[in-house]
């Protein structure tokens, strides 16, 4: 278990800075190749900086809004209240506001900017279809996703994603209408050079960098397992539970693509393994199970 959390934390990390350096790589090319010089970087990290940035503030807000999450009411639904307070006071964390969806598929998600602002939702199926330990399971992994401060991880590697995507659309478009700053200095080989090779990261560069930002989702996914699996000290718990969230046939109605990567299984779709898994936000089911069983 402590073996799991150390290596998922240690490889987050190592993506995180192959991240940062992919950035920079574009972005001296981008300062090479282009009209626009080491500005162009810049102008694309503050605009990918304030769209991300603003989502990271206001996210519970919306999030909550589209997936139509209700308050849990204390009196009708103290069982989900409970739980929530008591696995909070176990991971040292403030509770958070507890949401309920209604809808019969099982699935939950937490969202927040820190534990101070956090919040977690549980769909009515969940309850419903879960034992408790198996509910407990599942409300430690959302727990440990905000002790984690996922979500800043996560506003971290889209920043640096939009970075990546602006900056590659703005130096095709700058080639394109430009031709490259260096074609009137120097020119020659050293100008062929920089071009081809701006032009191939600009193009492969954006799939190098959702490839690297759903690797780093993933990892984050297989922490929070281990991390709720500790606070339980009952593995078993959440490995049934995504055994039945997986196997369950109801598909979740206000569930989307923006919304997709909050929950504790894809509510869309789940890739499982080969190229395809590349590109989910969610390890494969199985291998989370796995890794669970062999706590």
């Amino acid at each position: 278990m402590y073996d799991q959390i150390a290596s998922n934390k240690l490889r987050s990390a190592a993506l995180i800075v192959v991240f940062v350096l992919l950035v920079m790589a574009i972005g001296w090319v981008f300062g090479q190749a282009t009209d626009w010089g080491y500005a162009g970087l810049l102008m694309a990290f503050g605009v990918a900086f304030v769209m991300a940035w603003g989502s990271y503030w206001y996210s519970d807000r919306i999030v909550l809004a589209m997936s139509h999450a209700r308050p849990v009411d204390r009196n009708i639904e103290p069982y989900i209240v409970n739980t929530v307070e008591g696995l909070s006071i176990a991971a040292g964390l403030p509770m958070p506001k507890a949401y309920v969806i209604d809808d019969p598929a099982p699935n939950a998600f937490a969202t927040g900017r820190n534990p101070e602002h956090a919040a977690i939702a549980v769909t009515t199926g969940l309850v419903q279809k879960l034992n408790r330990q198996e509910l407990e399971g599942v409300i430690a992994h959302e727990l440990s996703h905000i002790k984690n401060y996922d979500t800043l991880v996560q506003t971290m590697t889209a920043v640096l994603a939009g970075t990546v995507a602006l900056a590659s659309d703005w130096m095709l478009r700058s080639m394109w209408w430009g031709g490259g700053r260096r074609r009137d200095s120097e020119g020659g080989q050293a100008q062929a050079i920089f071009m081809i090779v701006g032009l191939v990261l600009a193009i492969l560069a954006p799939i190098f960098a959702i490839l690297i930002q759903m690797a780093i989702s993933r990892k984050r996914e297989y922490l929070a397992d281990a991390n709720g699996a500790l606070l339980t000290r009952y593995p078993p718990g959440l490995a049934g539970a995504l055994r039945k969230i997986a196997s369950d046939t109801n598909k979740l109605k206000v569930a989307n693509k923006a919304t997709e990567s909050l929950y504790i299984y894809n509510p869309l779709k789940d890739y499982g393994g080969g190229m395809n898994a590349l590109f989910n936000t969610h390890p494969p089911i199985d291998e989370r199970i796995r890794r669970l069983e062999a706590m």
